[in-house]
């Protein structure tokens, strides 16, 4: 596929048909996360593959929305701040990161027919909980993964002339 294609075909899929992700596909967005590029190549991210058999009820915790915790498969992200490349005025790179690898993952996804959906609106303190993550470690974004069972709905974006500009502000 085309990449342009790729990245107009993507969208927030907000419904998902039950069927498991099979394992070869999930390697693949999970590759394609682990090829994104990062500052310093220093990769200071951990991916978590959650399964969400069984686990509808702590996910719920982590995420209201029904269709979260419907796709069989729920990807979280982290950023780990200590492997992180840090710019000289003291900007920590491991939320940019996180964040470019998380797009990969849900490219790759798009690409495979899967379906994604980039949740930022978690709840922090449930998902350090649920995780078991250690200090250093902050949970950046989660997607669920799984087979799309809804559509693509109209897509409105703001024009070029209101998100670029040239040579300065």
């Amino acid at each position: 596929m085309e990449f342009s294609d790729l990245v107009t075909r993507r969208y927030s899929v907000r419904a998902y048909k039950p069927d498991a992700v099979p394992e070869e596909m999930l390697q693949k967005v999970l590759e394609a996360a682990q090829a994104a590029p990062t500052a310093a190549n220093r990769q200071p991210f951990q991916i978590i593959v959650i399964h969400t058999a069984g686990r509808q009820a702590e996910l719920s915790r982590l995420y209201h929305r029904e269709w979260f915790r419907q796709a069989p498969v729920v990807i979280g992200i982290c950023a780990v701040s200590g492997q992180a490349w840090t710019r000289r005025d003291g900007v920590n790179y491991a939320f940019v990161d996180a964040t470019i690898a998380m797009d990969h993952l849900i490219l790759a996804a798009t690409d495979l027919g899967l379906g994604t959906c980039w949740v930022a609106a978690f709840d922090p303190a449930a998902a350090r909980q649920l995780l078991g993550l250690p200090e250093g470690v902050e949970p950046v974004a989660f997607t669920p993964l799984g087979f799309p069972a809804d559509t693509a709905g109209p897509k409105t974006r703001k024009a070029l002339t209101e998100l670029v500009r040239y040579e300065r502000w």
